[in-house]
């Protein structure tokens, strides 16, 4: 193989979908409609209801699913010919293995989906079952590919942890000699790309969606926030709805917006190589190949292999000027492929001999995260996304265009796709010099070991507090939150944790010790915590509008003294929050409103949409304004009590209650009676001037007490052993306070029908399909057994139940803690319908992580004394006690 590298000869890469634009030029032209090879093309429609801007897998996907759905008027749009773009080269593997539910979901789809295409078109889709094998070169991989495989279990995806012995049984070429495991997913497939895409657009068209190729759009038109039209180059459409399905033209096409529109997306180089047939044929349905250690993949194409990879340097592209409207192929690199040569080489070392056929080289779009995007965009309503798929885009096809065209027909998809809302990014996530950084380390990300807590390197001190120089010499390791740092830890003086034992990622961190001597702080003497990543904005008005808002959206009662705080839900019509917060009442018409670092947008997004646009309601976002300080403890009244001369003790300053004051000798701190983790303590937030005299006065008097920094890492233990649900990840927009313990928080009769009341209480006089629970492990060694962290799966008397969404361990407790969602068991057909306390306190639990059970208790755990005073339902909480462990 190696001598045919530079002399093979290469088929144009035109070749593979020309039979494929003959079919489609017949069906567009029968159907009447713009055809790649018709002189006169159909004159386009002058209006219509939503008009799709791409003709690719992904934007035929959302044709075919509106249709499916019932629209009318749909009008696809492509500026070359349907599927000339990454469609036509792709790999052709759809792949469930995803470390990240949501999208498990979306290929799992995707792949039955592509199965009854055919037998619904009657197009051939090149569908071939053949599963796939992803490899494990040493221990830490095999870990992290057998918490996947019980994941994908629990989700009803099958799938085999097997030994390297089964692998050269179900592969022929795979050398195993450096292997320990493998998980094999029975269930994956390979199709052609091209007819797939075929098929998608013949159903479409056959349900009334017209198709026009040779169509730019040059333009998206807003009135007042709202699309109302786009302008193309052959002429305007006036539509109600607009997506943006342009792949790596994306981010472009939002800038063409009235209101520019960010879809943080860039291109990369991406390559794959062809081989002749081998001596031996490769058989269609042999097993696809990861090999992530080695960073490719390999699938049987025509009794040879196609195998591709993501490389440690990868090459952004199209970074300025416009791009071609058909993607030809690009220039071969093979110096730059060569390591992927030589993976497969190792892996396959009977390919040696084999002749090269051709190194196909295409742009490939990839977002900061590693996660697709979808969704309505905050600034243009009913301009929606769906792109950036992270070289998946044939496995997230089917799945995405249901999901989008859910969200477009009912106001929300049938499944929770937060980690892939377009609201999750700001515009601070648009820099074109941010992404063509974070791209060039997203890419070998995808293939990449990925532990516990691990932090993208690029793209960091894009917004720090103005502590951020004072903690960082103080020996804080850093977190990224929304493009925010965020304090992890603070490693003491002398000690060194830049040399981390690899092996041990998934077990027991080396900063254990460090993390509970800051819980320890927090209970027992005082710590600071900087806080300022929170998203904090002002809600004010002339009259009353600013509490009538509140009141529509909050499921709490805002209409409070001044100075009181309310923490509440704002809820979506299916009572499941869209929003978790605090709400300060400032004055009769002025409300301080606290929220998760990555509800920035979401949030502003969620209240302006309520907004009336006539009225005389200001929102303003003072994320920026304020750095907050959470000063936890309980010396932390102490603290305060002698830098501010005010009384501080709970018959002065009751709990959840806000006063401005001084503080050393600043003026106009809002001092808050809570603390975020039920902790005693309080905090502050700082006009952004004042933020280091008022830190550097608070270290200083509080050496007496104790006082040290602490970090994200202790808090997220301490909330979690007080059972507090975090948004985004415990609670989301199908999770509602009956589900999680919260009903206290919701106000039936505080005289608004605000959003998501109706069905709450239906939800509560039919009882509740999922409970939010605590779960302690037992018979777990935290020094020697892996770790939990997340997506656990949680079984009930050896049924599936749900998964973890929080881990920590609890030095309180002296044991791990996991939260998450209990319902019954689907597969039981006896189970019951709605999940009360009796069913939860009669079953057997055990938490898997990594393929081993350990048995788990679980608790329906009261909040701490923070809520006491609150009265709860008596069937919300089981009666037993920690005391004593």
């Amino acid at each position: 193989m190696r001598g045919c590298v530079r002399n093979s000869k290469a088929l144009a890469p035109t070749m593979f979908p020309r039979l494929l634009f003959d079919r489609w030029g017949s069906l567009l032209g029968r159907r009447g409609l713009a055809s790649a090879g018709e002189p006169h093309p159909t004159p386009l429609p002058s209006q219509a209801r939503v008009v799709i801007c791409g003709g690719g897998i992904v934007g035929s996907s959302v044709a075919y699913h509106l249709a499916k759905l019932g629209w009318k008027d749909v009008v696809l749009l492509e500026q070359g010919r349907l599927g000339a773009g990454t469609t036509r080269l792709c790999a052709g593997i759809v792949s469930t293995a995803k470390h990240i539910p949501i999208e498990s979901k979306m290929a799992d789809y995707s792949n039955t989906l592509y199965l009854q295409l055919e037998q619904e078109t009657g197009v051939k889709t090149g569908y071939v079952k053949t599963g796939s094998l992803c490899l494990a070169q040493n221990q830490d991989r095999f870990i992290s590919l057998k918490r996947l495989a019980s994941r994908l279990k629990v989700l009803g995806i099958r799938c085999d942890v097997i030994t390297p012995k089964q692998v050269a049984e179900l592969h022929p070429l795979v050398n195993i000699h450096d292997l320990v495991g493998a998980v094999h997913v029975p269930g994956d497939a390979v199709v052609s790309p091209p007819d797939v895409n075929h098929a998608l657009v013949v159903a479409a068209a056959k349900n009334g969606v017209q198709i026009h190729e040779h169509t730019s759009v040059n333009h998206v038109m807003v009135q007042k926030g709202h699309v109302t039209g786009v302008e193309t180059d052959r002429g305007t459409i006036d539509c109600d709805y607009f997506v943006n399905c342009a792949g790596q033209w994306a981010y472009e096409l939002g800038l063409s917006t009235e209101d520019p529109v960010s879809v943080p997306v860039h291109a990369c180089e991406h390559f794959y190589l062809l081989t002749k047939p081998l001596e031996q044929p490769l058989q269609p349905h042999t097993p696809v190949v990861m090999d992530l250690d080695g960073r490719i993949y390999v699938r049987a194409w025509q009794g040879g292999v196609l195998s591709g990879g993501f490389e440690k340097n990868p090459k952004p592209i199209f970074t300025e000027g416009r791009s071609q409207l058909e993607i030809q192929g690009m220039q071969e690199d093979w110096d730059h492929f060569e390591p992927m040569l030589s993976a497969l080489l190792r892996r396959m070392p009977s390919l040696d001999s084999c002749e090269i056929h051709q190194l196909i080289n295409w742009p490939e779009s990839f977002t900061p995260d590693m996660r697709c995007i979808m969704g309505e965009t905050q600034t243009v309503h009913g301009y929606f996304v769906l792109g950036g798929m992270n070289s998946s885009g044939l496995s997230f096809a089917g799945g995405g265009g249901r999901y989008l065209a859910e969200w477009m027909t009912y106001g929300y998809p049938s499944e929770n796709v937060w980690p892939l809302d377009v609201k999750r990014f700001g515009t601070l996530q648009s820099s074109r010099t941010f992404l063509r950084h974070r791209v060039m380390e997203v890419m070998p990300l995808l293939y990449e070991l990925k532990v516990p807590r691990w932090d993208f390197q690029t793209g960091r001190q894009l917004r720090t507090s103005p502590l951020y120089d004072r903690l960082d010499t103080q020996g804080a390791r850093w977190m990224e939150k929304h493009g925010f740092e965020r304090a992890k830890y603070f490693v003491p003086s002398g000690k060194d944790l830049l040399a981390l034992d690899q092996s041990k990622t998934f077990y027991k961190p080396d900063w254990f010790d460090i993390v509970g001597a800051e819980v320890k702080c927090c209970k027992e003497a005082v710590c600071v915590v900087d806080m300022s990543s929170f998203t904090k904005f002002e809600l004010s008005s002339s009259g009353d509008q600013a509490l009538e808002l509140l009141q529509r959206l909050c499921a709490n009662d805002l209409d409070v003294p001044v100075g009181h705080i309310v923490h509440t839900g704002m809820l979506n019509q299916r009572g499941g929050y869209e929003n978790d917060c605090s709400v300060v009442r400032l004055s009769k018409n002025r409300f301080f409103i606290i929220s998760p670092s990555d509800q920035q947008v979401h949030c502003w997004s969620w209240i302006k949409q309520h907004m009336p646009s006539d009225s005389q309601l200001q929102l303003e976002d003072v994320t920026w304004k304020y750095t907050a300080l959470n000063v936890i403890g309980p010396r932390a009244m102490d603290v305060l009590s002698e830098l501010s001369y005010v009384p501080l003790t709970p018959d002065h300053f009751p709990s959840l209650f806000c006063k401005e004051m001084s503080v050393g000798y600043a003026n106009g701190i809002r001092v808050m009676s809570m603390t975020h983790t039920g902790e005693p303590g309080f905090m502050l937030y700082i006009p952004i001037e004042y933020a280091l005299h008022v830190y550097n006065e608070v270290m200083s008097v509080g050496q007496k007490y104790g006082i040290r920094n602490s970090g994200y890492y202790a808090l997220r233990s301490l909330r979690i052993e007080k059972f507090f649900a975090f948004w985004g990840q415990d609670l989301d927009a199908f999770t509602t306070p009956l589900e999680c313990g919260r009903e206290f928080r919701v106000k039936f009769d505080k005289g608004t029908e605000f959003i998501g009341r109706e069905a709450l209480l239906q939800q509560r006089q039919v009882g509740v399909r999922r409970r939010f629970i605590m779960f302690l492990l037992e018979d777990h060694n935290t020094e020697l057994d892996l770790w939990p962290w997340w997506g656990e799966p949680i079984y009930r008397n050896e049924e599936p139940v749900g998964v973890t969404s929080s881990s920590a361990y609890s030095y309180t407790l002296e044991r791990h803690v996991c939260l998450g969602f209990v319902k019954p068991p689907q597969t039981d057909p006896g189970a019951p319908t709605v999940v009360t306390a009796d069913f939860i306190n009669r079953g057997e639990y055990e938490v898997e992580i990594g393929g081993h059970r350990y048995p788990a208790k679980a608790k329906l755990y009261p909040f701490s004394s923070l809520f006491a005073q609150q009265r709860r339902r008596k069937d919300d909480m089981e009666l037993s006690s920690f005391q004593g462990k």
